[in-house]
């Protein structure tokens, strides 16, 4: 399987960076290799009920000044049904899911900005406060 990079944040605030090769959404855990070693002794092992949401990024660094898009432009086609996730801390995200069902693990959401720096999150369902459909 190959690398992805992600961003992993936790429910108490704290963010992890680096690849992943062995994230599954039905899975309890994963791990996160640095962006300098892929070898399995520097992995750090990750428990998916500890995390608010698993980012999966173009690049770790992101752009400060970009404002993400929180809505649909005319014309966008979303993939599945658009929905707007309320996090218990308050944060906000827009997008689409193909398959938000709350007694899962989690579910990926699928941005309405595509010129952001997240290409899909894995919403972990422990973390969100409302999930509203657009």
């Amino acid at each position: 399987m190959d690398l992805v990079k992600i961003v992993v944040r936790f429910g108490d605030g704290r963010t992890l960076k680096g690849y992943t090769q062995d994230f599954f959404p039905n899975k309890t855990l994963f791990h996160i290799y640095p962006s300098d070693s892929i070898r399995a002794k520097d992995a750090t092992e990750v428990q998916v009920k500890d995390l608010k949401a698993v980012f999966f990024v173009r690049d770790f660094a992101g752009d400060s000044d970009y404002r993400e898009r929180k809505q649909y432009a005319d014309g966008d086609k979303p993939t599945g049904r658009m929905v707007e996730v309320t996090f218990k801390d308050g944060e906000v995200i827009a997008g689409s899911t193909l398959g938000y069902e709350p007694k899962r693990p989690g579910f990926f959401l699928f941005p309405a900005d595509p010129q952001g720096n997240n290409l899909r999150v894995f919403v972990v369902s422990i973390a969100v406060n409302t999930v509203r459909y657009m």
